[in-house]
């Protein structure tokens, strides 16, 4: 476990320094301004990134090799998506779930979790090896020491909704190992990534510290797994993307020329290239930047993404 600052330096830390590229490429991607850009997802099959722009409710479709660029206005706001079957994604919409059609623009409901609270809505989620898709909830203006509403859900493909727990205030950057046997999900005000036992058909179980956030002053927003079976994690408020190995320990950081960065994924050829989603101007925080709200891509990384799991709906 580790409660540390994004430098490194001293033991094990100043030699992966050593190891490591000293710049990594990043550049910013096209020209869009999220409010809220969140939840970026590689769709190998249409070989194009989707994200969205969680307050205002647009869904964002950019084909990197050409260009092209398509956006898609959804009710807001939105949680997270991950690509479905067919030329669709799987929404996490406000109290639940649906499936858009990129073809159609058609939205299909598929479950919902049980709430109708103005306080909690649905936040990050993946898709696990099975198809199914995972999605936590934020639990906002909740007084200090009151019980947590909402929790962390599973979505199966014919629709069934079932609640995996309870005990997560702001649900963020759930991922997986890549043999699929430990989920990884952060609680950003708790500034905590937990790790569990994951069984696709059954309960979380073994719930463990992964890594403490604290001394980064930061909570951890979005994350992902890479070939490797490192978890890379976005600290929003220090502006940089972290590496931790499988064991928790941080491994090196990634300083971003932008003000907040939310969440990332990998993409492109062989998943060597990894995508950074940002804000202008949430309901908390607004970057003075010009860039920020932007889509940055990162290249030169020590290692490469893992396939993009599709919801099985």
């Amino acid at each position: 476990m580790l409660s540390d600052s994004c430098t490194l330096a001293g033991g094990g830390a100043a030699d992966t320094a050593r190891m490591q590229p000293p710049h990594p490429d990043i550049r910013r991607l096209g020209t869009t301004r999220d409010q809220l850009g969140e939840s970026p997802c590689w769709d190998a099959e249409a070989q194009a990134l989707c994200w969205i722009d969680a307050l205002v409710g647009t869904v964002h479709r950019l084909v990197p090799a050409t260009g092209m660029l398509a956006s898609h206005a959804l009710p807001a706001p939105l949680g997270a998506i991950a690509p479905a079957q067919g030329d669709a994604v799987v929404v996490a919409l406000r109290h639940g779930f649906g499936r858009y059609d990129f073809g159609t623009r058609q939205m299909t409901m598929l479950g919902d979790i049980g709430l109708s609270d103005v306080d909690v809505r649905l936040n990050d989620g993946k898709c696990d090896a099975a198809g199914n898709f995972v999605a936590g909830t934020m639990h906002m203006n909740r007084p200090e020491g009151a019980s947590v509403r909402g929790g962390l859900y599973r979505l199966r493909p014919e629709g069934r909704v079932e609640q995996l727990a309870d005990d997560i205030g702001f649900a963020n950057g759930p991922c997986f190992s890549p043999d699929g046997r430990t989920l990884y999900v952060a609680d950003s005000l708790a500034r905590v990534i937990w790790a569990y036992d994951y069984d696709p058909q059954g309960p979380l179980a073994n719930k463990r510290c992964f890594v403490e956030t604290h001394g980064f002053d930061s909570g951890p927003d979005g994350a992902t797994v890479d070939a490797e079976g490192f978890v890379w994690s976005v600290l929003v408020r220090a502006a940089q993307l972290a590496r931790f190995s499988p064991d928790g320990m941080l491994e090196r950081c990634v300083p971003l020329p932008l003000t907040y960065p939310t969440s990332l994924c990998f993409g492109g050829p062989g998943y060597a290239q990894l995508y950074v989603t940002s804000i202008s101007r949430s309901a908390r925080l607004e970057g003075p930047l010009p860039q920020d709200g932007g889509l940055f891509v990162v290249d030169g990384l020590p290692a490469v993404g893992l396939p993009t799991r599709r919801f099985g709906g």
